[in-house]
């Protein structure tokens, strides 16, 4: 049950304190917001294709 009660939560709030995280705690929130990074330019790369579809579409 202590190893439960010591879990530490699996997201990362921007600011929030990192003295009380392990070294493997703070690689684990490296690798979570890298995979959020990375989503979030696909995402930024997604609007572009579409916005460069729509633009040839209307060009005349």
């Amino acid at each position: 049950m202590e190893e439960e009660e010591r879990k530490r939560p699996v997201s990362h709030e921007v600011g929030m304190g990192l003295d009380s995280l392990s070294v493997a705690e703070l690689e684990d929130r490296i690798a979570l917001l890298e995979g959020e990074i990375a989503r979030l330019r696909a995402a930024i790369a997604a609007k572009g294709d579409s916005r460069k579809a729509a633009e040839a579409a209307f060009k005349f």
